[in-house]
Formats: structure tokens, sequence, C-alpha cells
């Protein structure tokens, strides 16, 4: 079993297999250039599969694969693959732009993948495209679309955005709706990387829009969800992630790994200690040593919770995945 130092049990890994993306989200890496980590930089599958069997063994239950976007990896399938076969009982997920979606996922869901969240901030194409900076939106449907078809289940993730999509809150749910998918809508972050000048909507602010046409409860979090859950009158639910709440960390059971092999402890911060000189030289339990301190020195709630409203992390969220 793997405890934090604040006697959190830690049982969710997050992976980055690449910092690559090919959108450029306002909220996230706008202004990054197009490039490339060198391949020689990143931890191998193979690498990584030696730190995750090792992290399961440890506790984990539950690992979520990112990027960036991950499925601009190659043989993606394939890494999931080992994964599944070590733990065919492991809640193992994707997180995805869905761009790349559609041509590979029946492959992903033979590999074992069991479920993806896949970010949708518009229903519009020409919003998709201001805040994607790029033409994007029917193929991302259309991802979204296989994916329900050959039977992934699917989330949305959606950054309702002042002044950009802040008028398709209620679309967005019905959308998710009508197509028996969960929707989660997650406050801006703020981060140095995203556009200047950008202003999110707070939780209470998307609360309010909904309630101008449904009725709803609120249900609270459920376990270590980092989402506060709704249910409207018909039993639908819906989620808000409010990291500027002070409890929003209380129950933090995660851990994120980068496709270089740095173990960080909060999305927050910058601190970070590196699995991949032990990994790569066969080193498993000097990875596990890593981790377990990291996990010690893991911080009690993130910045964006304090009083300070104008706290700016200076994460690169594309390198850790969110």
């Amino acid at each position: 079993m793997l405890i934090d130092g604040h006697g959190r049990k830690v049982s969710y890994l997050r992976i980055s297999v690449t910092e690559r993306c090919n959108f450029r989200c306002q909220y996230c890496m706008p202004d990054k250039p197009f490039s490339w980590v060198p391949k020689e930089n990143l931890l191998s599958f193979e690498d990584l599969f030696l730190f995750i069997k090792a992290g399961i063994d440890e506790g984990i239950n539950k690992i979520r694969i990112t990027g960036g976007e991950p499925l601009l990896r190659a043989d993606l399938d394939k890494f999931i693959k080992m994964i599944s076969d070590y733990r065919a009982d492991l809640d193992l997920a994707l997180t995805t732009n869905a761009y790349l979606l559609k041509p590979i996922a029946k492959k992903l869901k033979d590999a074992g993948l069991k479920r993806l969240n896949v970010s949708l901030d518009t229903l519009k194409p020409a919003i998709a495209q201001k805040i994607a900076q790029k033409d994007i939106l029917k193929k991302v449907l259309e991802g979204i679309e296989e994916a329900l078809r050959v039977g992934l289940k699917v989330k949305l993730n959606s950054v309702p955005l002042k002044g950009i999509n802040d008028s398709e809150i209620i679309d967005l749910l019905e959308f998710a709706k009508s197509k028996n998918m969960n929707i989660r809508y997650i406050e801006y972050m703020e981060n140095k990387f995203a556009k200047d000048k950008l202003q999110g909507l707070s939780a209470q602010e998307v609360q309010d829009i909904i309630a101008t046409k449904y009725s709803f409860k609120s249900v609270g979090r459920v376990e270590s969800s980092p989402a506060h859950l709704f249910e409207l009158e018909d039993g639908y639910r819906f989620g808000i992630i409010d990291p500027h709440k002070h409890d929003f960390c209380e129950d933090c059971n995660r851990i994120r790994l980068t496709a270089e092999g740095m173990l960080i402890p909060c999305l927050y911060f910058d601190e970070a200690l590196s699995i991949k000189e032990s990994i790569q030289k066969g080193d498993v339990q000097g990875a596990v040593k890593v981790l377990k301190e990291v996990l010690a020195n893991k911080p009690e709630k993130n910045k964006w919770s304090s009083d300070d409203e104008n706290e700016t992390s200076q994460r690169a969220f594309y390198e850790t995945g969110g």
C-alpha cells in the first residue's frame, strides 16, 4: 500500500506518454511551437511497464494514460495490452482530444482499454477552431461516435471560458446526455502557458446556467474523484471539477509520471524526482524508493485553493496530462 505524507492512500497513477499535442488550446499551450522531445529522452514502453508493474504490486489499481495527446505515440495499443495482460481487472483509462481516435478506437478496446475521457469544449466548429487553433470538431465527434460504437465508455471534459464557449454549457450537457455519456465541467486552472486574460467560469456560475433549465441536487464527491457530482431529476449525473475549493485535495489519491520519467506529486507544483536512471538500469526497487520519497513529500493541497486569487501555476499541463 502506498501512503503519502498526509496519510492519504495513493492508488491512482497517471502516465503521460508524450508531451506532444496536435492542438494549441488557449488554456494549455497556445503559443508553444510544434516541437518534439527527442525520442531517446523518453522512457520506452518497456521501461514504463517495469515501473507500472511495481506500482501495481504496491497498490496501484487505477491507471490513466495521458499526454500531451497520447494517440500521437505509435503503438499505444500494444502498451495498453501489456498493462491489461498484467492485471485484467485494472481500471485502465485514456484521456484524449479524440482527433486521431476513429481509426484506432477498436484496437484500443481490444487491447484492454476500458474508458476514455475526451476533451470537448464546444459543439460549434468555429469556436472549436478558436480554442484549439485548428479545424478539429468533425474528427473529434467522429472519434467519439466510433469509441461508443466499439463499446468504450466515454466521459466528456469541458473547460467553460467566459466570452468563448460559456453559452454552450447546457448544449454540451444535453449532447452528453443524449449519447449516455457523463460530462464534467472543469474550472479553468490558471497557468503561465495559457493565453493572457483568459477567464473561466466558476463552479457556481456553471450551476447557475444549468439551473435556468434543469433542477438538480448535489451528490458530492464519490470516493477520491476530483469531480463534485450533481443529479438531474431524471437521474442523469454531471460533474464539476473545482480545484479552487479548499476541500478539493482532501482525498487526493493521485501520482503522475511524465514521459521522461519525472514523478510529480501534485499537478500544481513543479517539484518532481526522476525514476529514469533507476528504471533504465533495471533497478525497480530504486524506482520504488523514489516513488515513496515523492509521496512522502506530496503537498497537502494545491495553491489554486489558497486565499490568493492570483495564484498561477508554473506547471506545463501538456507534460502531465492535467
